[in-house]
């Protein structure tokens, strides 16, 4: 994170903190941010959420990885079938104007309750764009390692997975750094629907509840990691790109 981004987040931190504590900001409507960290480091120190922030964590680390090896995957295989691709790319283009949540019955038929469902719709939610920064990222190999490709008499698999993937990183790790924040977000607003535990149900039955310090610790939870995350990510990004000569 660069220093006017953390300029940036400990300022709207601050100006929250003043707001709250002058009462500007009803109480009812949001806590003052160190409240929320106090919150979040009792909830931490309790153990008391130990099991659903497990359970979420599991969710969003295998619904990361099929939407991952499922856009690779597909955006591998629409790259190398154009006609297919002609025919697919508006599709997804248009794809998250979709409201997806329409699908969660049928995955709660198809799944049952429990982690399945909440997987499948958090992978939903972070395979388009991993297909769409798969085929970007394909698209700009140069034409000089296609040749060298062939030179070598790489064929199919192999020329794909040894020549074509590592001149396309730069691009697949900016899909990647979205699969991670769609996955979250498909995952944590599943739980609020129908799932029995979690961090997004913990969240939903404390907003019910006017329980502003367990939503706006866990809100924080999630922000913190998600953030840091991220930021690893996109550190990892500009480093290849830089290797790479992109901007």
């Amino acid at each position: 994170m660069t220093r006017a981004r953390i300029f940036v987040v400990a300022g709207a931190f601050i100006l929250l903190e003043i707001l709250c504590r002058l009462g500007i900001i009803d109480r009812v409507t949001m806590i003052p941010p160190s409240e929320m960290l106090v919150a979040l480091w009792q909830l931490i120190a309790g153990g008391r959420f130990d099991g659903d922030i497990a359970f979420t964590a599991y969710n969003i680390v295998a619904a990361f990885v099929l939407a991952v090896v499922g856009g690779f995957v597909i955006g591998g295989l629409l790259h190398a079938s154009p006609r297919l691709r002609h025919v697919v790319e508006p599709l997804l283009s248009a794809y998250y104007a979709v409201p997806t949540f329409v699908f969660y019955p049928l995955l709660i038929v198809a799944f049952g309750v429990g982690r399945a469902p909440l997987i499948v719709i958090g992978a939903i939610f972070g395979i388009v764009v991993m297909i769409v920064h798969t085929m970007q990222g394909l698209d700009h190999v140069p034409p000089a390692v296609n040749k060298s490709a062939a030179m070598m008499k790489l064929g199919g698999i192999r020329r794909y997975v040894l020549v074509m993937v590592p001149a396309a990183t730069p691009h697949l790790v900016s899909g990647i750094k979205l699969a991670v924040a769609y996955s979250v977000i498909g995952v944590v607003a599943g739980e609020f629907i129908l799932a029995t535990q979690g961090i997004g149900k913990r969240i939903s039955f404390a907003y019910d509840n006017f329980d502003n310090r367990t939503m706006y610790g866990l809100l924080l939870l999630l922000l913190i990691v998600v953030t840091c995350v991220n930021a690893g990510l996109s550190t990892w990004e500009k480093r290849l790109h830089r290797r790479f000569g992109l901007r």
